[in-house]
């Protein structure tokens, strides 16, 4: 990954795509300059460029600026939260089949993880009542993604055309044009799900829920069965020829091996890291969520009772093979979750800062954020030993071997925020997401630990929406006087 400093910044929110100039164009406004209304003055993209409208977020928009009273915070507010729809989103309304079609970039990768993507969107599923033209957006991506589960539940990033020139189309495994990459993580299927069932219980839109959601559900009941590897290896295997270790897997792209105990083999992390153990914790506790979610609507919509008790049945198995084999008793920290198992009984002790991860599963709703085990957990991550935590002059927070040593990414930072009952915490935490956005006014993916003007991606859309997502659920949940607290005006040199 490419780090930045503060003189390529200017350049970095600057990138056009070769098909479009719709993406961050604004010269990026001084941090004193933000004294001046935010809603005028902010380094979103003129309104000209921006790639998607809703009325409702922008409503939203007005709505929180109007509560903060700390200006700069309210600023990148207003840069962040609309990030996703301004710069990433690809909306057709009607597609062949006179269905919404939506394609959504990450950002500075031009291509569709089910992840991101899912991700992405979810802080406007709420809105979406408020505005039809939000929700037929959304709908366009979840049925989207159908169609890629369909093509390939073992891909995780897919191209908007077929491009059989791909950087990845060397990758011993079994590519097709369509598929940006194929690296199997089951967090990839278990996102599509979350963002279906919010969509559902939010919006009560039934429309999207046919035949490619059935057959979706099926593709990922019967991946996720093949990667209990019951029966041998399963049907997928990856190589790539690389100079990075965790972007190939070992045994002749099998992965390392494991003993058949009801658990889901993650070929590759949230990251697209590759796994050390094949159990990936966090992402089991996630399908177990999302299995009984889908199976709520394939009882209530589709009248599928057959196949909702396959979902709910899988996601049984699934729960107490973690209660077995994913707890371990530490020395200091007493009973925590491992990152990853392999069901010999070896367990790994780190946390990542994609999500799901083990400070995550309280967030994504996994765990009961009261559940001893998880609070155990999260005192263990959040401290030095975690491999993967780091803390410095300009902050802290937990990486991950994708970035590297020393390299915090915001992401662990708002997961801390999101998953906190502390009201101090909490604030420390926004203190340190505005302190460490190198005066962008964006998240980033990671920066520094003790530079925050030497980051990687300037535009990464997922966290940039994901702040805007903490600061409004900080607002409902009766927060607002702990953000209305800080101090912080400007960056301090």
């Amino acid at each position: 990954m490419k780090k930045f400093n503060l003189l390529s910044i200017l350049f970095a929110l600057t990138f056009t795509s070769n098909a479009t100039a719709n993406t961050i164009t604004n010269t990026l406004c001084a941090p004193t300059e933000i004294k001046a209304d935010v809603l005028k003055v902010n380094n979103r993209p003129a309104e000209s460029k921006r790639l998607f409208r809703s009325d409702a977020v922008e409503k939203k928009i007005k709505e929180v600026v109007q509560l903060l009273t700390n200006h700069r915070l309210a600023w990148m507010f207003v840069n962040c939260f609309p990030n996703t729809i301004d710069t990433t989103v690809r909306f057709t309304e009607s597609d062949e089949e006179g269905n919404p079609d939506t394609f959504v970039y990450t950002g500075d990768i031009h291509a569709m993880w089910l992840r991101d993507s899912g991700a992405q969107v979810f802080p406007y599923v709420k809105l979406a009542p408020q505005d039809k033209h939000l929700q037929r957006m959304l709908a366009g991506v979840l049925l989207r993604q159908f169609k890629c589960i369909n093509i390939d539940p073992y891909a995780n990033a897919f191209n908007l055309l077929p491009n059989p020139n791909g950087d990845w189309m060397s990758d011993m495994t079994d590519m097709k044009p369509l598929l940006h990459e194929r690296k199997w993580e089951i967090d990839s299927l278990c996102y599509v799900l979350r963002l279906a069932y919010e969509y559902w219980r939010i919006k009560g839109d039934t429309s999207i829920f046919g035949d490619s959601w059935i057959q979706a559900v099926e593709n990922i009941l019967a991946t996720f069965q093949d990667q209990q590897r019951k029966e041998g290896h399963g049907k997928y295997r990856f190589q790539r020829r690389t100079e990075r270790q965790l972007d190939t897997m070992s045994n002749d792209g099998w992965g390392a091996p494991i003993k058949p105990v009801g658990l889901i083999a993650s070929a590759f992390r949230p990251s697209d890291d590759a796994t050390t153990l094949l159990f990936l914790v966090p992402s089991n506790f996630m399908a177990v969520t999302q299995l009984r979610h889908a199976a709520e609507i394939l009882t209530n919509v589709n009248n599928r009772t057959d196949l909702a008790k396959k979902c709910k049945h899988l996601a049984n198995e699934v729960e107490d093979a973690l209660n077995k084999y994913a707890i371990y008793n530490h020395p200091k920290y007493g009973l925590i979750y491992a990152f990853e198992v392999d069901g010999f009984g070896n367990q790994m002790l780190m946390d990542d800062a994609n999500v799901p991860s083990l400070l995550a599963m309280a967030y994504l709703g996994d765990v009961s954020i009261s559940d001893p085990i998880y609070q155990n957990t999260r005192r263990f991550v959040w401290s030095e030993d975690n491999p993967y935590f780091f803390k410095g002059k300009a902050g802290e927070g937990i990486g991950g071997p994708h970035i590297g040593h020393d390299m915090p990414w915001p992401m662990s930072i708002m997961m801390k925020a999101f998953t906190s009952t502390n009201d101090e915490e909490i604030k420390q935490c926004i203190e340190m997401l505005m302190k460490t956005d190198a005066g962008t006014g964006f998240m980033h993916e990671s920066f520094n630990k003790d530079d925050a003007t030497k980051f990687t991606r300037a535009w990464f859309a997922w966290q940039n929406t994901l702040f805007g997502e903490l600061i409004i659920k900080l607002i409902d949940d009766g927060k607002l006087d702990v953000l209305n607290s800080i101090t912080i005006e400007s960056e301090k040199k």
